[in-house]
């Protein structure tokens, strides 16, 4: 019984079914090899590729070499004026808007008027009417001081008696007073007039002075106050500056000061106009320091006047040895010394460009402090290997170092 147990307990192979191993698909396994050969080939490569240091070939303006210092600022007109009125009054024609010439006493804009003119016009009708009372008051002065001269000479010869000489006496001084009492009335009547005339100045808006308006700041309809207090109403019309006496204002730190006097030759470029160099020359050193910022406020005066240049531009100074030749404003292509490699007698550069150089002739001009001209063969923005290894060659792989 014991054995027949044990042989139920033997495991039937032939019953039995078993699983078969799950075979990786062929299309995986080429993936996977192409992956490791790939690998090896871009080892293999960049195994063989030369690292390289590289510069930018850039633009530089031959002032650069002898400029002392440099400053950052901005360019500000000196002349400036915020235009309103005297008056209170609605604005009833506005004849400028932002960039309009105007010259100096021009008219730019005008207040409601009709009650000021009404003004003028009933005190020129009283200077009218003072004259016509003048005239009159003149006439009986005439009379009366030919009948006080006829009166005196028969009272003398006893024609008249003392009462009717008494009486063309007073008749004469009368006549004197009224002349004088006109010509007060006169006077008065020209001095109101002159007043109203004033009043009627006052509503009409001129220019200061030559400018260019910057900002309008009032419209047709609104209330124009003298300080603009009330509700809603507007105390300037319009914001003109003089172009001609835009300056460039400059800090320069304390600990600089020394190497800016006044009379300086500088050289202006401005963020607007990044291609342009403007000469410059120091216009004054302002007596007094910014105590937060250290550093002091240097106007800076431009040497030729230029349409381009607006007010509130950014700008940056370059505080010059001496004056830019002529032959010195232009810009000249520069690069690094090191850059610059012989071959067969040649000079010449390599260009970076993707994962391989490009030997390139170049024909070198004059020094430029730590740079040295490239009158022709690259151009600014050009990456070019410095200091390459004597092994590179053209067309050679390399990679550019990271520092």
């Amino acid at each position: 019984m014991a054995n027949e147990d044990l042989s139920k307990l033997k495991i039937d192979k032939a019953a039995g079914t078993f699983q078969r191993k799950q075979k990786i698909p062929k299309v995986l396994l080429a993936a996977i090899a192409a992956v490791i050969v790939l690998a090896i080939v871009i080892l293999f490569v960049r195994s063989r590729s030369v690292g390289v240091d590289t510069v930018v070939v850039s633009r530089v303006y031959p002032s650069q070499t002898f400029t002392l210092l440099n400053a950052s600022g901005y360019v500000v007109a000196q002349r400036k004026a915020a235009v309103s009125s005297k008056a209170t009054g609605r604005l009833e024609w506005l004849g400028v808007e932002e960039g309009s010439k105007v010259k100096k006493g021009e008219v730019i804009a005008r207040l409601e008027d009709r009650d000021v003119l009404a003004a003028q016009e009933q005190t020129a009708a009283n200077l009218e009417n003072a004259r016509s009372t003048l005239v009159q008051a003149q006439a009986e002065y005439d009379d009366a001081s030919v009948n006080f001269t006829r009166s005196k000479d028969l009272l003398a010869k006893g024609f008249i008696s003392q009462m009717d000489f008494d009486t063309a006496d007073a008749r004469y001084k009368r006549a004197v007073a009224g002349v004088n009492g006109a010509k007060s009335a006169i006077n008065a009547a020209q001095a109101a007039l002159r007043s109203a005339e004033v009043a009627v100045e006052y509503t009409r808006i001129r220019a200061p002075f030559d400018a260019v308006v910057l900002t309008k700041d009032a419209d047709v309809g609104d209330i124009i106050t003298p300080f603009g207090s009330a509700v809603n109403a507007k105390a300037d019309v319009v914001t003109v500056a003089d172009m001609s006496s835009l300056k460039v204002e400059a800090d320069v730190s304390e600990s600089n000061l020394e190497k800016v006097k006044k009379g300086q030759p500088c050289e202006i470029q401005l963020d607007a106009l990044p291609d342009t160099r403007f000469r410059g020359v120091v216009h004054m050193i302002v007596p007094t320091a910014d105590r937060s910022k250290a550093s002091v406020m240097v106007k800076v005066r431009f040497a030729d006047r230029d349409p381009r240049v607006l007010p509130e531009m950014s700008a940056r100074v370059a505080f010059l040895e001496r004056p830019v030749a002529k032959n010195e404003e232009a810009p000249k292509t520069a690069v690094n010394p090191a850059a610059i490699v012989e071959r067969d007698g040649k000079k010449a550069v390599f260009v970076v460009k993707n994962d391989s150089v490009v030997l390139t002739p170049v024909a070198i001009g004059e020094r430029m402090g730590d740079l040295v001209e490239v009158r022709e063969g690259v151009k600014p923005g050009d990456k070019v290997a410095v200091n390459p290894p004597a092994k590179l060659k053209n067309g050679a792989r390399v990679t550019v170092n990271v520092r």
